[in-house]
Formats: structure tokens, sequence, C-alpha cells
């Protein structure tokens, strides 16, 4: 006698659903982003994707969400070179899966600029894996912030959606000594996406290797050089 399959919990669903959708747009772009497409992609009944996220518009508002999540976790990673503090995070989901992070607290200071070495290492190997084992990821979000710049709808909940991690950003950056955190996150997040950019989508993306991590972390000590002189 077979054994009942257990429903999975609808906080998986969700997480499932969000993951598959955001490989199907990097596939596939957002033309290929159907409600019926995640349900077979994700092995689900039909019907299962459009009773979580009855609209497109939701469903792309999940994507942010979850991109959002996997986001700050990486950076969250960058803090393994010294206790930076609690900064922002996602908060709750609102209304039909869109993205409601929490306001983020102000940076806690940390320790001394000493740690900038290792900075530049947990960096460039944060980068590293975007470019290579999370590059799908990479790319749906390009395509989505796309969809966001067309789509008033969208606009407030994507941009919503990366305050975490830019909060977590100017947390380690003040725990490195930058004088103004926040605006040393700004310029930061802007570099990193546009390398980010140039090797995954950029005019010589397929003519040039992804950078090792000897070459990234000589481009992140430079960038962290630069913002915090700045900053």
């Amino acid at each position: 006698m077979s054994t009942p399959r257990t429903r999975p919990p609808e906080a998986d669903r969700r997480t499932l659903i969000a993951d598959t959708a955001i490989d199907l747009v990097a596939a596939a772009g957002l033309r290929g982003l159907t409600h019926r497409a995640v349900d077979g992609a994700a092995g689900l009944p039909a019907g299962s994707t459009s009773y979580y996220f009855r609209t497109r518009t939701a469903l792309i508002g999940a994507c942010y969400a979850r991109l959002a999540e996997l986001d700050l976790g990486d950076v969250g990673d960058l803090s393994g070179f010294g206790e930076v503090g609690e900064v922002g995070g996602v908060g709750e989901v609102g209304g039909e899966g869109s993205p409601r992070p929490s306001p983020p607290p102000a940076p806690a200071p940390g320790p001394a600029p000493a740690d900038r070495e290792a900075a530049a290492a947990a960096l460039a190997g944060l980068l590293h894996r975007w470019l290579t084992v999370g590059r799908a990821r990479q790319l749906a979000r390009f395509e989505l912030s796309l969809e966001a710049a067309r789509n008033p709808e969208l606009e407030a909940d994507f941009h919503r959606a990366g305050q975490g991690a830019r909060a977590r950003a100017a947390g380690i950056l003040a725990a490195l000594g930058a004088r103004r955190p926040e605006e040393a996150a700004e310029l930061l997040v802007a570099w990193t996406d546009g390398l980010l950019y140039d090797r995954l989508a950029g005019a010589l993306a397929r003519s040039r290797p992804a950078p090792d991590l000897p070459e990234l972390t000589s481009i992140t000590r430079r960038m962290l050089d630069a913002v915090l002189v700045e900053g």
C-alpha cells in the first residue's frame, strides 16, 4: 500500500513557485513567465501558481521578494570578516506576494578599518558566485528590473525589495570606517551591478571569460578604497 504524499507547507510552495519563476525568467525572459509554465516546471498541479499569485503582476512581485531574500542572505555572508551588527532585511510579504521589507535601522559600528582586505576578499567571492553558479539569478534580476522600470504597478515593489541588501552593505561599510555609509553603499552597489551586467549581458560578455578570484579581489579592493575615501 503506497504512503499518501504529504502536501508541502504553503510557505514552501510559495518559495518553490518563486524560485521556478526566477529560473524561467533567466532562461526565456519575461515572455516565458506564465502561470502554466511555472506549474509545469515546478511539477505542481495545474492552477497551483494562480492559486497563490492570482495575477502576473503578483507573480513578478513574488520574484522580487525572493530575489531580495536571496541577495540579503548572500550579502550577509560578507559580515564574516567582522561583526557589523544587524541591519535591515526583508520583512513580511504583503498582498499577493509583494515584498514588504522592514525599514532598516542605522548601521551599527564595527571593527577597525584593518579588515578591509578581508572584506575585499569576501566581496570578490560573492561576485564570483554570482558570475558563475548564481548567473541565472542575476540575469533574471536584470530582466525583472527592466519590467519594473516600465510598469508603475511594479516599480515601488522592486525598489523596496532592494533596500535590505543596501542596508546590509551600509552596515559593513560603517564597520570599515565609512563616514557616510549609506552614500558609500549606493556607490558600491552601483559599481557591483555595473560589473555584473558587463560580464553577464554586456557587449563583451560572450567574448570575455568571467573574472577569476584574484582579478575580482583586485577590483573589489579598489572599489572599497574608492567608496571609503568618498564615504
